[in-house]
């Protein structure tokens, strides 16, 4: 269902013309955009690097080796969803693993900034809309929604999980990962444009009282977490965060087999305590009428 940012109403037509004030969200670059305003903001990260974000995704094994979870979790606790809504979308890495594992599902991604959006342009088959991840337009409609590394750069996180509930189809859940750990702190944070690193209990409080009900709870890169504290202690200074993602390829290459092997026993039932990431998975829980 469609919610008009103009008056609140809700309503299901194919178009975006409000049947009742008429409001119809404006187009810029190709996109229907439901937040215009928010690019001349701060919104957590630079522009110009999604072309250069995009490259090092596709190679990095910290990337692949998530969006390599993230296809087994949606396959393993959402096997009839039909939609999917990612919000935070970015240079669309995420979106086009799943397009490849998933052909058949409706694909729906979402970013504040055009520069990413533009990239999300070589999925086949996805929409995509330029939006603010506080206010989402749609009540009932995704059977799952996915934010991924996303919630750390927005001030009002629970803001965004109330949003997420409410555009979330009843059955239905959410996917979510943030980086984890505050002890983890680094000056790559900041240039990532984090405000945060979690803890566990504090992200599972704020999606328990969104109205989420927790289902799996896990970290991961747990096997590198001695390796990432040593390279703490020796990293270079740097203003360019994208920078921090070059890596030789074989090196690369063998992290992403020890995080493949992560992988096997998160499939297999075990959860991790600890990690440089955290994943967590729920189901929308209808909130009681008293």
């Amino acid at each position: 269902m469609k919610i008009c940012l103009g008056c609140g109403q809700r309503y299901q037509q194919e178009n975006w013309r409000c049947p009742v004030c008429g409001w119809i969200p404006p187009q810029c670059l190709g996109f229907i955009s439901f937040a215009p305003d928010i690019v001349a903001r701060e919104v957590g990260f630079k522009s110009e690097l999604f072309e250069r974000l995009r490259t090092a995704e596709e190679r990095h094994f910290w990337f692949r080796s998530r969006n390599s979870l993230l296809a087994w979790s949606l396959q393993t606790y959402f096997p009839n969803a039909l939609s999917f809504l990612e919000i935070g979308c970015g240079s669309g890495t995420v979106l086009l693993r799943l397009r490849a594992t998933f052909p058949g599902l409706k694909l729906v991604g979402g970013d504040a900034l055009y520069e990413g959006l533009a990239l999300g342009r070589r999925i086949p088959g996805v929409t995509l809309f330029q939006m603010d991840a506080r206010c989402i337009p749609f009540e009932n409609e995704f059977d799952v929604i996915g934010a991924f590394d996303l919630l750390e750069h927005i001030e009002e996180d629970e803001t965004v999980l109330r949003q997420m509930y409410r555009a979330t189809k009843s059955g239905g859940g959410i996917l979510v990962t943030v980086p984890q750990h505050k002890w983890l702190w680094r000056p790559w944070d900041v240039l990532s444009g984090h405000r945060r690193r979690y803890f566990r209990n504090e992200l599972v409080q704020r999606m328990e009282q969104a109205g989420f009900c927790i289902i799996r709870c896990t970290s991961f890169v747990s096997f590198l977490l001695p390796l990432i504290l040593l390279v703490r202690l020796f990293e270079e200074k740097t203003r360019d965060p994208v920078k921090e993602l070059k890596i030789n390829p074989l090196l690369s290459a063998f992290l992403e087999k020890a995080l493949t092997l992560e992988r096997l026993l998160i499939r297999f039932g075990i959860s991790f305590p600890a990690g440089a990431s955290l994943l967590i998975i729920a189901f929308k829980k209808a909130r009681q009428v008293s």
